[in-house]
């Protein structure tokens, strides 16, 4: 096939694109800036102001957007919000103008889109929540229904875990200088997924015809906060005994929720067609990127 996708420089992306190419996969790699050659690949141009060229396009991956983390100011917002909604309404509307439009549309979501789910196991058939988070990711995924033409998957992920890059860029070095502890009381959900299986289930998603909507990218095996900094800490040899307070977060203002809002995401749709995870629990996976 020939895939086209989207944040094809970014963390997540360079790993889809190298399990593709190995799989005999063709890429049409979409960047701002498409100048920059990515080996393999060909090179189209992408941005929220105008729709891609996806002719020729059997698959559409869609993964470009502003880091979530940091201080949620107006304008931060404004960007996490516009680099989701309006890049998925370019590609949207390319793939309406298409001749052929491409079979099958992958396009990001997030499981913030539950919000706090506090002690509750949450599946694809779960409500969503309340908060800016689970706003964006309505509205995003909105945006991507109105593919018509094509079959749309819509990908909640959860915290990437892998090496440079995702949700532990920032936490490695903190705790490897032995500064790391639990949030809060510690008891808060966290999902993740190790980024070999969130490369691996998006290539999954495009190249089953029977996964359509909501799809979780998430381990089977979430872990609480507590044991998720006590799994890390032992991952990298170092003790984790400095406990964040909550009051210590409000400087980061909103953002702060993110920290300690519970999410406990199950990968129900993934399981039901037989996906097999390669780092389903949360030690061996972080073995394997720090052993």
């Amino acid at each position: 096939m020939l895939i086209g996708i989207t944040g094809a420089t970014g963390f997540i992306g360079r790993r889809v694109i190298d399990i593709a190419l190995r799989r005999g996969h063709e890429i049409a790699a979409f960047t701002r800036d498409p100048s920059h050659a990515i080996p393999g690949c060909a090179m189209r141009a992408f941005s929220t102001q105008a729709p891609p060229d996806v002719s020729g396009c059997d698959a559409f991956v869609h993964v470009a957007g502003e880091p979530v983390a940091g201080l949620w100011t107006a304008a931060k917002k404004r960007r996490i919000r516009d680099s989701r909604v309006l890049g998925t309404q370019r590609v949207v509307e390319a793939i309406a103008a298409a001749t052929q439009p491409p079979e099958v549309l992958v396009n990001g979501s997030a499981i913030g889109v539950y919000g706090d789910g506090e002690d509750r196991e949450l599946t694809e058939d779960s409500p969503r929540g309340e908060g800016f988070l689970a706003d964006v990711c309505y509205e995003w995924e909105a945006a991507a229904l109105r593919a018509r033409r094509t079959r749309v998957v819509l990908l909640r992920t959860s915290l990437v875990l892998g090496k440079g890059g995702g949700f532990l860029a920032p936490m490695a070095p903190i705790f490897r200088a032995g500064l790391g502890g639990p949030i809060g009381d510690g008891r808060q959900w966290m999902s993740w997924i190790h980024l070999e299986d969130q490369a691996r289930l998006i290539l999954f998603a495009v190249e089953n015809m029977d996964v359509s909507g909501p799809l979780n990218a998430a381990a089977p095996w979430p872990a609480r906060n507590g044991a998720f900094t006590a799994a890390l800490a032992h991952a990298v040899n170092r003790p984790a005994f400095l406990r964040v307070p909550e009051v210590a977060l409000w400087p980061l203002g909103e953002f702060r929720r993110e920290l300690l809002d519970s999410r406990r995401v199950l990968p129900a749709v993934a399981t039901e067609h037989g996906f097999g995870f390669q780092f389903p629990e949360l030690e061996p996976a972080l073995k394997n990127l720090f052993g």
